[in-house]
């Protein structure tokens, strides 16, 4: 479904309107979500500017609820409404606090359809942050707040469907929040956020770990992850925090001792890690946050470097793999003399694939971020003074094919390009010993890209700026977007060829891009992602609507669209025995215009048809939570899980 929305110069008494409702909204039982600072007056961009209502006073919110929309006549409750004032609320809508927990498991109500029949049992974990405001007037970048991990359980049997949702008590959520009064109070700087209401000038908790960037279940394992720290194990039943998971040190420490030669970067090295370990509580080594499953091999796959490298013209990689007892396979470290930032990776069936976010030290940022005028991500800024991008492919089994290749030099992609996410790799050997890689991966441009304002915040005023993420001018092609990456090896390993192309020809802004999971690290036909209609005038790129299929063999492309005033995020592949696009998509959808979140199923091989929706299931109001990051599906009937 789509609409097609009214343009953004909209007059005086649509803003009426809006404040109409809202009022009344504020007349409602606070149910205890707490937003982000909004702006009063409201501040608009340029070519959307209200000048009227500009000048209204809105009241400041201490707790929204939604619209009472059988005291408003007609339809004008803000449901079908496009200009800059209702798109800057419904971006806010989006990261607004979530305090309340579920002790035990609540049934959703079906609102459209059923969970069908040969639905296997299983829960869908969902994590991302819950709360961005603290009692004593601090904001934290959505990527610094506490991971809130949500819980959809699907009895394949009962067709019934149940949620649950808590925090993560890592070692940060417990000093900050008083479980007696239920109050908040940070103290934790994080690396993307400055407080307001607490220490700035000498505070050192920067790597605030909060578990909310990822979530795995893995060898009776249920784990949070964060992209600096330890993950923590969560019971899965009841989602208590069993306690930290210290997986990082028993794959990296042992291999502390093959580290580099005695040049300066060593040195240097040497002088900061006492600094960055004793002072700044930093641990040793940061495990990324992505991980991969060789579902082929049964293994799970995990990558990790070290601290101080992230102030360092070098970077030290450690692969670990897996079996399903999370038994330590193999671990290999790499070395790049270069200044990288890794958030997302590949692999195949013999490489480790790496593409090269080059990164450099800010001088001027470090020094506000050291003394607590700016966030501590203020000392690092992109580095595009490439013009290419370098991909790094690494051995992943020294003794097999290839392993004669220099793996210290880079395929140079010829575009430049700051990767995101990575959908799939996978590699096809000829007869002749030519190796053709093919990566799908959304990316963005170094232009866009800024550490300090992903998801719009501003640390200045704690606030979200929606045009950050909705640029006007070149938005397809600075924001990201789909690619596939090819890359040609003759038999003794030679590059003979590299190209970068929009993944099936679709330009759109997208991310998150997702596969039937069995088929990870193997030739597939059909990505999946979330991705924009652009059917918002001023929210045309993000925050995403729409399901999208892409089939990579025919070129060919679906939607499903989440309607007017709905968002989506993450989509998830359930598999179930048969074809690749045999299964099911999960995906949360967020209806701001009602203020309810709604687990969705789709049928993937109906996408781009009217019936591709199977179900809708209602998450209670008082439960609400804000977008969620990264998803995994563990089916109860899966040993390794």
């Amino acid at each position: 479904m789509s609409s097609s929305l009214s343009p953004s110069n909209q007059s005086l008494t649509c803003f009426q309107k809006f404040l109409f409702c809202f009022s009344k909204n504020m007349q409602a039982k606070p149910s205890h979500i707490i937003p982000t600072k909004f702006p009063s007056p409201i501040e608009l961009p340029p070519l959307h500017r209200i000048p009227t209502p500009a000048r209204t006073k809105i009241p400041r919110v201490i707790s929204i609820s939604a619209p009472d929309n059988s005291q408003v006549s007609g339809h004008v409750t803000l449901e079908n409404i496009d200009d800059s004032v209702t798109a800057f609320w419904d971006y806010q809508f989006l990261f607004v606090s979530q305090r309340s927990e579920t002790v035990a498991p609540v049934t959703l109500r079906v609102v459209d359809g059923a969970v069908p029949p040969d639905f296997p049992s299983g829960t869908y974990y969902l994590t991302g942050p819950g709360l961005f405001t603290d009692d004593h007037g601090s904001t934290v970048h959505p990527l610094d707040g506490h991971g809130y991990l949500r819980a959809f359980i699907i009895d394949g049997v009962t067709a019934e469907v149940k949620f649950m949702a808590r925090y993560v008590k890592t070692e940060a959520q417990v000093e900050e929040h008083d479980p007696e009064t239920g109050t908040w109070r940070f103290t934790h700087r994080g690396p993307f956020s400055v407080l307001k209401g607490g220490q700035k000038l000498g505070n050192t908790k920067v790597m605030k770990n909060v578990a909310n960037t990822s979530v795995l279940k893995w060898g009776g394992r249920l784990l949070c992850l964060w992209e600096g720290g330890i993950p923590y194990e969560i019971e899965s039943g009841s989602l208590d925090t069993i306690g930290r998971f210290d997986m990082v040190y028993g794959c990296d420490l042992a291999m502390d001792g093959a580290d580099n030669g005695g040049d300066l970067v060593d040195v240097a090295a040497g002088l900061l890690k006492p600094i960055l370990y004793g002072v700044f509580k930093m641990p040793p080594k940061r495990l990324l946050s992505h991980y991969k499953m060789d579902t082929r091999r049964n293994r799970l796959l995990t990558l990790s470097c070290n601290a101080e490298d992230m102030l360092l013209p070098r970077s030290n990689f450690t692969f670990c793999e897996y079996d399903s007892d999370f038994n330590l396979l193999q671990r290999q470290k790499f070395n790049i003399p270069d200044h990288l930032m890794i958030h997302d990776w590949a692999f195949t069936d013999t490489h480790y694939i790496l593409f090269a976010n080059r990164i450099k030290l800010d001088v001027m940022g470090s020094v506000a971020a050291v003394c607590g005028l700016s966030p501590m991500i203020s000392a690092l800024s992109v580095n595009p003074s490439k013009s290419t991008s370098p991909v790094y492919l690494l051995p992943r089994f020294p003794d097999k094919s290839f392993s004669y290749r220099d793996w210290r030099v880079p395929v140079e992609a010829p575009s430049q390009m700051w990767l995101m996410h990575v959908g799939n790799a996978f590699e096809v050997m000829d007869d002749n010993g030519n190796l053709e890689v093919q990566v799908h991966a959304c990316c963005c441009s170094y232009q866009w890209f800024n550490f300090k304002r992903m998801f719009g915040y501003d640390w200045q005023s704690g606030r979200l700026d929606p045009s950050i993420m909705n640029v006007k001018e070149r938005g397809n092609e600075l924001l990201p977007h789909l690619v596939q990456v090819s890359i040609n090896l003759d038999a003794d390993g030679g590059c003979q060829a590299c190209s970068i192309e929009p993944l099936n020809q679709w330009t759109k802004p997208t991310d998150f891009p997702v596969i039937n999971p069995t088929f990870s690290g193997n030739k597939n036909t059909y990505i999946y992602a979330a991705t924009s209609s652009g059917s918002r005038q001023t929210l045309p790129h993000f925050p995403f609507d729409m399901v999208v299929k892409l089939n990579v063999l025919d070129k060919s492309i679906n939607t499903w669209s989440a309607g007017a005033r709905s968002f989506i995020g993450e989509p998830i592949f359930v598999p179930k025995p048969g074809e690749e696009d045999d299964g099911y998509l999960l995906v949360v959808e967020y209806a701001v215009a009602i203020q309810r979140c709604y687990l969705v199923i789709l049928n993937p091989k109906r996408i781009g048809e009217a019936d591709a929706l199977i179900a809708r299931f209602e998450v209670p109001k008082h439960l609400n939570f804000p977008l969620g990051f990264h998803g995994f599906w563990a089916d109860t009937t899966d040993t390794k899980f």
